[in-house]
Formats: C-alpha cells, structure tokens, sequence
C-alpha cells in the first residue's frame, strides 16, 4: 500500500499496528486438519486468505498437504471476499460459492441458498472472532460446525511508535489516515486507552481524511465515534480500491499535489494478495 500511495505523489508513513503469526497452540489446528482430511467436512467457509494459506502451512509440516489439497478438491467452498478466491487459485482450485458481500452477513446469506441439513461445515475463523451469528446459523439450519483458527494477530509496534502516530495526528501532521483491518482500529483504540489519549484521538481523526477498507473496518470506527470518509464501492473491498478512492479523494481537495502526509496502518505481515 505505501508503495502504491507513493506513486501517487504522496508522502506515506508505514505503521505497522499488527502481525500475522500461526496460532500458538498447533495441536487443535492439528485435529481439524486430520478431521478435515479424512473427509470429514462436506463445506468448508474461507473468511480469509491468509487463513487457507496458515492452513496449507501447517498441513505440509504434518505431512498432510497431499491428503488436504485432495479434500479441498472433493469440498464445497463458500468464500467471504475476493481473498480467499485467490488463494484457491493458487493451488487450482475455484471456489463454489462466492459470498456477494465480503462479510459474515453476505456469507449466511449465500449458504442460505443451499440444504446444509445433515452436513458437516469447517469453518475458517478470523483471529478474536469466534462469530457466534455464523455458528448459531449453521446449527440452526442443521448442520454441524467444525470451526479452525490457524492465525493469530500481534502487536508489531511498540506503543510508543502508536503514541507518536497519534501525537502528528493531533498536531494536524497528518493529512490522511487508512485502516486495512478491524484489528489494526482496536490497537489505535487499545493504545490511546492506556496512554489517556481518546479524546485527542477522536479530535484528531474528525480534522483529517479517514479511509476505511470496507464495512467491517468502518463499522468498527464508528464504534469510536469516527466517522469513515472514504471506502471503496460495493464488491470491491480490498486494497487497490482503497489506494483509489483516497488518491482521488486527495486530490479533490488538492493535498495530493503537495506531496500529502498519508499515515498508512496496513498490518506488517500480511500477504497483499
């Protein structure tokens, strides 16, 4: 993304706010990989990616790849997003069914349309969501969830780099700002508890540009009291768009041509694709 932002004449700002790593605990990834490859799941959901990708991981140390890339094969995929479409690709694989919209809501809605009575469905989690409404759907309509966490998010940055992050904000140093992830919006808010900064926070973001990723990530700086000026249209909630959509934005109001101070808090770690 800062890359991407640079060509566009701006002066982007790295802040790493998070990291992706395996989950910590390996043997119930370990499980349900087993599970999984024996045949035991008739649909599997891919909210992320980087989840399929974790997944693969884990699956070649146990020496299970060959076994699990033959049951991707044999299983229905439902995706959330554009994301995890992708990383079926890379191992020749389509997805079955493709969410329309890139959230937990879109996802109910697509399995909706289909008979899961009796089924057996793997769910991929994201890390700090145990999605709960997407649990209680899938039992409702009579299947079975089997849900996996292969990922965890941490902390990249110490706080006092979040801190100096904030402290340009409130000094109006920043002219834009843009959030790739709900994660990276709670580390914002979780540093500016700690350090008494809320207030000065919330005051700085309403003085700038706030772009947004998509609904999730915007719905999540609401809850702060922010609101999102710029998210990229329907469908189309991923980076490329967003760099877009604030490039143009930018320069409506004629900071791009000024080389603009863009703070960019894309998780180190994460695969662009």
């Amino acid at each position: 993304m800062v890359r991407m932002l640079e060509e566009r004449g701006a002066e982007a700002v790295p802040c790493p706010m998070i990291a992706i790593r395996d989950a910590p605990d390996a043997e119930p990834v370990a499980a349900w990989l087993r599970r999984f490859a024996d045949g035991r799941c008739d649909d599997l959901v891919l909210m992320t990616g980087e989840g399929l990708r974790r997944l693969l991981g884990f699956a070649r140390r146990l020496d299970l790849e060959t076994k699990l890339l033959k049951a991707l094969g044999a299983t229905r995929k439902i995706t959330r997003g554009p994301k995890p479409v992708r990383a079926l690709r890379e191992i020749g694989l389509n997805t079955n069914i493709a969410a329309d919209e890139p959230t937990t809501e879109g996802v109910i809605t697509a399995m909706r349309r289909l008979d899961l009575s009796g089924r057996y469905v793997g769910v991929q989690l994201n890390p700090g969501n145990q999605n709960p409404r997407l649990m209680d759907f899938i039992v409702t309509a009579g299947a079975v969830p089997d849900p996996v966490l292969p990922y965890v998010y941490t902390s990249e940055v110490d706080d006092a780099r979040v801190i100096a992050v904030m402290d340009d904000i409130a000094a109006g140093r920043i002219d834009a700002i843009a959030f790739t992830s709900a994660p990276q919006v709670r580390r914002f808010r979780d540093v500016a508890r700690i350090s008494g900064r809320q207030v000065v926070l919330v005051q700085g973001l309403q003085h700038i540009t706030v772009a947004a990723v998509g609904p999730v990530v915007a719905a999540e700086l609401e809850t702060l009291g922010v609101q999102v000026d710029i998210m990229p249209r329907e469908n189309a909630f991923f980076m490329k768009p967003l760099v877009r959509e604030l490039a143009a934005a930018l320069m409506k109001v004629r900071i791009s041509s000024k080389a603009s101070h863009v703070k960019n808090t894309q998780g180190s770690g994460h695969r662009k694709g």
